[in-house]
């Protein structure tokens, strides 16, 4: 059985790589350090309330920056999109001249 990776700089334009935590935590976050390696910093070793309430912020820290990646990449495919329609019109308009062009030298 073979598995296959893709790497995100394929899957988004420019190397846009969306912003997320890792997923080997074991356990509820903010409840002390266990088994998921590193502490985390002394507040979220401590656990209790404020382990809990620091590993929220996170998690709203890394939601909100996910939600701007996704809102500037979202912007910038509306904005080529506009771009090349502009290009399409520019070329169509540039394919009526010559051929007006063309048919005026056969007069």
């Amino acid at each position: 059985m073979f598995v296959v990776r893709r790497s995100a700089a394929r899957l988004y334009p420019a190397g846009v790589q969306l912003a997320k935590m890792s997923g080997s935590q074991v356990g509820d976050l903010g409840s002390g350090a266990g088994k998921g390696g590193g502490g985390g910093g002394s507040i979220r070793e401590a656990g209790g309330a404020f382990g809990k309430l620091e590993a929220a912020r996170e998690e709203e820290y890394f939601y909100k920056k996910q939600r701007e990646q996704l809102d500037r990449l979202k912007n910038d495919q509306i904005h080529q999109a506009e771009f090349h329609h502009q290009q399409i019109k520019e070329h169509e308009e540039a394919i009526q001249r010559h051929k007006e062009f063309l048919n005026n030298l056969h007069k």
